[in-house]
């Protein structure tokens, strides 16, 4: 049987950072945010080119254990097979080991690559199977649904299969990140979650995370109480100290503030006309960063053009 064809121009895949969590919505929910990595793949006669630029630049793999690379070749395999040789260009702009799914973008943008670089590819691999493949490298659904999607997404596994339904945020919403300068390993604060927690922390925050899908699309101004966790945020603490601290001090001060997936960025949950207020929070060690919110999620888009 004849393996895939593939296309001679080169294609650019942006992905968006994301948050997930978003506080009660542990494993669940996902925020795309305004902040992007690049991704230009080409299929080539032979070998494998690897080039990075930005975050991860000095550290991250230039073969195959690069995750791109990785996930690229996850795909293929399920389109058919893999071309003669690969080059792969990296702009990254997403902070790794923050809690604002660099992993997540990685995955997504090798996986929308090979699909786009296959001639056919979305009739054997449709947006519902990208969904399952990124969340079978990934191992949980929230970060890359909000990735490849856009906006604000619910997400969850039905007979082993990853689903994900896409809602659009409150227009008023502006996001603010607070990234710290040292990274934390996922692995390090899932470690530190306990096996069981109280009946009475659950059904708070079942109830806190019902009323987030309201306060994020319709009802900013219910964010602080729809923002409260019981379930993750201080069972973490003793490996983030400084970001509980600084969520703590947000949300005493009024603001809606998380914890943006594993940690150690926070997140807050501002609004137009606050959002530069809030950024003064940031002490010595984080650099604040006011967000767009993403709404298209990863995209093929043309080689030429602005950044």
């Amino acid at each position: 049987m004849a393996g895939p064809a593939f296309r001679a121009a080169a294609v650019r895949v942006r992905v968006p950072a994301t948050s997930a969590n978003l506080g009660p919505g542990f494993d669940a929910f996902g925020l795309a945010l305004g902040l992007y990595d690049d991704v230009v793949v080409r299929v080539a006669d032979s070998g494998l080119h690897v080039d990075i630029a930005g975050e991860g630049a000095d550290t991250l793999a230039r073969d195959e254990k690069h995750l791109v690379v990785r996930s690229l070749r996850t795909a293929f395999d399920l389109l058919g097979g893999q071309p003669r040789g690969l080059e792969v260009v990296c702009a990254n702009r997403i902070p790794h080991g923050r809690g604002l799914g660099s992993s997540s973008a990685a995955i997504c943008a090798g996986i929308i690559a090979a699909r786009a670089v296959t001639i056919g590819g979305p009739a054997v691999l449709d947006d519902i199977a990208l969904l399952e493949l990124a969340t079978e490298i990934e191992g949980h659904p929230d970060n890359v649904a909000a990735c490849l999607m856009g906006g604000f997404t619910l997400a969850w596994t039905e007979g082993g299969a990853a689903r994900a339904i896409r809602l659009d945020p409150a227009r008023s919403l502006v996001p603010v990140v607070f990234v710290p300068a040292t990274p934390l390993l996922t692995e390090t604060a899932r470690g530190l979650l306990p096996r069981t927690v109280p009946h009475v922390d659950a059904a708070a925050n079942a109830g806190r995370a019902a009323l987030l899908v309201e306060a994020l699309t319709r009802r900013p101004e219910l964010l602080l109480p729809a923002t409260e966790d019981r379930l993750h945020q201080d069972y973490r603490g003793p490996a983030m100290p400084e970001s509980l601290a600084l969520v703590n001090r947000l949300r005493a001060d009024g603001v809606p503030a998380v914890i943006s997936g594993a940690g150690p960025t926070v997140l807050a949950l501002t609004e137009e006309g606050a959002a530069d207020k809030v950024t003064r929070f940031a002490g010595e060690g984080w650099a604040a960063n006011r967000l767009a919110l993403d709404t298209a999620g990863a995209s093929v888009l043309p080689l030429a053009g602005g950044q």
